[in-house]
């Protein structure tokens, strides 16, 4: 007889971890392969790499001298002229420089010296000497010599002296002087000759460039990967033209405030104060110490030294504290963090020349991840926008049971936008990213208690806000963002101006319990329902809230109705088409026959409002996709304004790919 066959284990709710697949393998191959070739083809990449951040700041001129009806060869010809002439200029100007600053190297070296010779002739020299007296003061007395020591012995015959010998070399031959002049520079030479003959080509085919790199990355949906392309090149053009702008400015003052301060090669310390601008956090300091060496080498006192060192200590905040946030906005872009793992990592992969081109190549990379989905990780991972969403963070926070931080949270985020979109964008998010997990399985009793109060107390917290837009504020907007027209529509006024419907408001409706927020039957329902109730009594009506277990089969008897003109029901997260919201609203038409019953379900691409058929089959009065429709659509109620279609023109539902997009560009949930 056959044994019966074993029933297979049941899914569980939580699958275990999974191992990386082939995908995240060769995702991680093709990342150390393209990290060994840079660090291999540095001689190939890095000339390359130079062109295409020269192409950002030339391609504006380009444009500029194309809208005066030149030729593409011809304006893309003079650009680069024009570049090659001013880096001619500027090596001139530091060979002269270089050269003027040797010849005075002897006078400069007597200065120092009669420097640190006083120096160590004041109080600070006799340290030393001070320190060793002091030694020999605490130090035990020397050893006693043995009594039966034998006698010195005869000193040794002197050795004779050393023959001198001197070593002259041959006078080099002009071949070698020749030699030794051009091998240093032929490396250099090379290097600026490829990176101007790739400028040329990347400036010639910037279109043809432009749409290889669509067809790699955004063939899918052409239309938005065009436009991304288009504005993130635009911004990025922008941005590396001001940086090289503010960094000349900054050379410019360091240089005339040297000349007038006296510092021999003001010309020369301008311009390497400029280039060393590039370099982060560090390079203005690098730019000073040099200067400030020869100010304290030329000058006898120390009143040129201190001048220097004031120069630097006034320009450098000047500029970036006021001049930059100015032109660039509140942000770059970059995380501080990520400014300086990028130029340590550019510096080990291609030196110097990495260094000072850390920042605008780890710019180009973020541009690239905020557009190209393939490259999102290079946005989170180097980006200055924060990793998580505020309604993300105020989950975690749920969580961790911390209500003190949540609400540190909202009454930063209630400074730019009011109570209703707060609780739409941000918090009602979060119980719902709280309701899936719930749904899961992977949140423990425990853990929903806790989030269930961090929302109870925030809720209570933020009662004395009122919900008012906040007055808009002019900021510049991040210049590697999206542009405006890509952003979902987050920042439009909570509510439109219904204060004359507050004022219409009939007493009936204003007394307390006139509207009955009922949660739905999920744990946390009831924090929607707090949200709506506390939000429709600053608006003037009457509200009240009423656990689920009350309008029970065997407890709605005992559910008192009296003076309730409508019945919310609230619901954070409802899945499938809701057998029981049918019956619910079914009892409640039989226990409150003269109240009329919204049904609020959050999510707005919910099934119910879909299907049309399905609303017919519910039978509520009302159907409302978040809290801000809710309050516009319970005051119309409350003034007879129902038929009114202001309430459904004022709602903003993105249907599912538009909430998709919309989602990864703003890092919303969708």
């Amino acid at each position: 007889m056959r044994a019966p066959p074993t029933p297979s284990p049941g899914e569980t709710e939580i699958q275990p971890p999974g191992v990386p697949g082939i995908s995240g393998l060769m995702t991680l191959i093709v990342g150390i392969v393209v990290l060994a070739a840079l660090y291999i083809g540095q001689d190939v990449f890095l000339p390359v790499v130079l062109a295409i951040l020269l192409a950002f700041v030339l391609a504006p001129f380009v444009d500029w001298m194309r809208r005066w009806h030149l030729g593409r060869v011809p304006s893309v010809v003079i650009a680069v002229l024009v570049a090659l002439g001013i880096i001619v200029a500027l090596g001139g100007i530091i060979g002269f420089q270089v050269a003027g600053l040797a010849t005075d190297l002897p006078r400069y070296q007597a200065t120092i010296k009669e420097k640190v010779g006083s120096i160590r002739a004041g109080t600070i020299g006799r340290l030393p000497a001070m320190l060793k007296e002091f030694n020999k003061a605490v130090e035990q007395a020397p050893p006693k010599e043995p009594e039966n020591a034998s006698s010195a012995a005869e000193p040794a015959p002197p050795e004779p002296n050393p023959l001198p010998v001197e070593v002259h070399e041959r006078e080099a031959t002009p071949l070698q002087i020749a030699q030794s002049i051009a091998v240093p520079l032929l490396k250099p030479l090379t290097t600026t000759g490829i990176v101007f003959v790739v400028l040329i080509f990347i400036l010639l085919q910037r279109e043809d460039l432009r749409d290889r790199m669509i067809r790699l990355f955004g063939s899918s949906d052409l239309h938005r990967t065009t436009g991304a392309m288009d504005d993130a090149a635009r911004r990025l053009s922008r941005y590396f033209l001001f940086q090289l702008g503010l960094n000349a400015a900054f050379g410019v003052m360091i240089g005339i405030g040297l000349w007038a301060i006296g510092v021999p090669s003001p010309a020369l310390w301008g311009v390497f104060a400029a280039v060393m601008r590039f370099v982060p956090y560090i390079g203005s300091f690098v730019a000073a110490a040099f200067p400030i060496v020869l100010a304290a080498a030329v000058d006898p006192g120390w009143s040129m030294v201190l001048m220097t060192a004031a120069l630097f200590l006034i320009t450098e905040p000047l500029m970036g504290h006021v001049i930059e946030p100015l032109v660039y906005g509140k942000s770059t872009g970059l995380s501080p963090f990520a400014v300086v793992i990028s130029a340590i990592f550019w510096t080990w992969l291609w030196g110097p020349v990495g260094l000072l081109i850390a920042t605008p190549l780890t710019l180009c990379l973020v541009v690239l991840g905020r557009h190209v989905d393939r490259l999102e990780f290079l946005d989170v991972l180097l980006g200055d926008r924060p990793a998580l969403t505020p309604a993300e963070n105020l989950y975690q926070r749920m969580l961790a049971g911390d209500p003190d931080e949540a609400l540190e949270s909202a009454e930063l985020l209630l400074k730019e936008r009011s109570l209703t979109s707060y609780y739409d964008e941000v918090a009602l998010r979060a119980v719902q990213l709280a309701a899936k997990d719930a749904k899961r399985g992977v949140m423990t009793s425990v853990q929903i208690e806790q989030v269930k109060d961090v929302a109870r107390s925030l809720v209570q917290d933020l009662g004395s806000h009122d919900d008012e837009e906040p007055d808009a504020t002019d900021t510049e907007d991040d210049p590697v963002a999206p542009p405006e027209s890509e952003k979902p529509l987050i920042r439009d006024p909570a509510l439109p101006d219904i204060s004359p419907l507050e004022d219409r408001v009939p007493q009936e409706w204003r007394s307390e319990g006139a509207v009955m927020c009922l949660a739905g039957r999920d744990p946390l329902d009831d924090a929607a329902a707090d949200m709506f109730a506390q939000l429709l009594s600053k608006h003037g009506l009457g509200a009240r809230i009423v656990p689920h277990g009350a309008a029970g089969r065997s407890t709605i008897a005992n559910l008192d109705v009296t003076g309730v003109e409508m019945i919310v029901l609230c619901y954070v997260e409802i899945a499938g088409t809701p057998a029981h919201l049918r019956y619910l609203v079914r009892r409640l038409r039989k226990h409150a026959p003269d109240a009329k019953i919204m049904v609020g379900t959050w999510p707005p691409d919910h099934v119910v409002f879909r299907d049309e058929s399905i609303r017919a089959a519910i039978g509520a009065d009302h159907y409302v996709a978040s809290l801000r429709e809710g309050v516009v659509r319970s005051l119309q109620i409350a003034t007879g304004e129902e038929h009114a279609a202001s309430a459904e023109a004022s709602v903003v539902t993105l249907v599912p790919e538009q909430r998709a997009g919309a989602a990864k560009r703003m890092r919303l949930p969708a």
